[in-house]
């Protein structure tokens, strides 16, 4: 599968950008056991245009993570041009623009999966960010905005038509947000469509690797995008792709060696961003981390492990934690 000039081989599996998820360590670690493709955390084209410093910091990649996409966001064809610009500049190899964040101060502005409702303006975007630029652009959308208007099916053409060199279709509509189940089969329907030239990408619900394997089997889509299953699981995408080429699972990868990685991805934000708010990156993985489920009264040291303020506080406590599994 390839998008632009960007070969992935087969069965590509993607880390879906997530905001104050896909940060540098966490895209290292993932592209190291297996992604094909990792995402920066979703930016503002409105705060890229005014250069505000947060913003402008996600941008930053490393040549290590390639190949990587950087996905932005927003409601003017003005501002998501110049930010294209911004953007490219930064030397991902791809951008991909968000049309499917669902969350009210993206969607409810009317950016993100809030242009489902503008359809006009969201080609238009599409459109003028295509022509902008001289990197693939790709687009990440939803089903549409309700039950009762799934128009993926025609938008994926008129996408298509616009320019863009792959499309990914998270299974919901906005209106779900990130309940109920994903239904693949529109995202089926897309990929059977013989108009449709473009890599499909599917995403939602994708937990396991078998969930992976199922993507490819039943719906025919051209890669899979996982998204909240990789929190505090990076190991995820060799689990995955030990999956898809038939090896056994490791039995050398068991907890302690999880735990190992989770302190490993603490030092990497540490080291590349600071330590206040790479400890503050790194919570996130460590509360949702499935390594911690079924330890017996956990819930004094997860509390512990998301108000340490200082690594060394941080790694003590997951060292103890190590114990228990003894």
């Amino acid at each position: 599968m390839k998008i632009g000039n960007i070969e992935f081989g087969d069965k590509p599996v993607f880390l879906a950008p997530m905001e104050d998820v896909t940060d540098i360590g966490f895209r290292l670690l993932c592209k190291r056991f297996g992604a094909s493709m990792v995402y920066t955390e979703f930016v503002s084209a409105e705060a890229l245009v005014r250069s505000v410093k947060s913003t402008m910091n996600k941008l930053t990649i490393s040549d290590e993570e390639r190949p990587v996409g950087i996905q932005i966001y927003g409601r003017s064809v003005e501002d998501m041009v110049e930010a294209a610009k911004i953007v490219e500049q930064a030397k991902p190899d791809l951008i991909d623009i968000n049309f499917g964040c669902p969350v009210k101060k993206v969607a409810g502005k009317g950016a993100g999966a809030g242009m489902l409702q503008n359809i006009p303006l969201l080609l238009d975007i599409t459109r003028e960010v295509v022509k902008a630029v001289s990197l693939p652009v790709t687009v990440k959308t939803r089903l549409g905005w309700t039950a009762d208007n799934i128009i993926i099916p025609t938008l994926a053409e008129q996408l298509q038509d616009c320019g863009i060199a792959a499309l990914t279709i998270h299974g919901r509509t906005r209106s779900q947000m990130y309940t109920g189940s994903a239904d693949w089969n529109p995202i089926a329907e897309v990929k059977r469509n013989p108009r449709i030239r473009i890599p499909i990408i599917g995403n939602g619900d994708i937990c396991s690797p078998e969930d992976v394997s199922r993507a490819f089997a039943d719906y025919g889509v051209d890669a899979v995008m996982i998204g909240r299953a990789t929190f505090g699981r990076p190991w995820i995408f060799k689990e995955i792709r030990d999956h898809l080429e038939g090896r056994q699972p490791d039995p050398s990868l068991d907890n302690s060696w999880k735990l190992d990685v989770l302190k490993e991805q603490l030092r990497i934000n540490v080291e590349r961003i600071d330590e206040y708010r790479g400890i503050l990156h790194t919570r996130r993985h460590l509360a949702a981390s499935p390594i911690f489920k079924g330890i017996p009264d956990f819930r004094q040291t997860r509390i512990a492990m998301l108000r340490a303020t200082t690594t060394a506080e941080l790694e003590g406590i997951l060292e103890e934690t190590r114990k228990l599994w003894r």
